[in-house]
């Protein structure tokens, strides 16, 4: 098992609960190909570094976790088809 953290900028128009139904979906993702959730570091609204779909802040939140090697092609081809999902990433942890 390897372990990874995935980055997800949500929306900043979207309410509390659509907020925790988004990120509780994307942990649901992780588990479901064999991950399990180490850790939820939500980081709250902040600004992007540059305008994405002329949006200029969103909900920022990193979750670190440990699944197998082909649980992180599968997630990603899933987020990408969330709504208020800006914009996600998935990196390996070394170590």
């Amino acid at each position: 098992m390897n372990k990874y953290e995935i980055g997800v900028i949500v929306k900043p128009d979207v309410e509390d609960e659509a907020l925790k139904a988004e990120l509780e979906k994307v942990q649901e993702l992780i588990t479901r190909f064999g991950g399990s959730v180490d850790k939820v570091d939500e980081w709250g609204k902040r600004r992007l570094a540059y305008e994405i779909d002329k949006l200029t802040e969103g909900f920022y939140t990193f979750i670190t976790f440990s699944a197998e090697s082909t649980a992180p092609k599968e997630i990603e081809s899933r987020i990408r088809f969330f709504e208020n999902v800006i914009r996600y990433l998935i990196i390996r942890l070394d170590g």
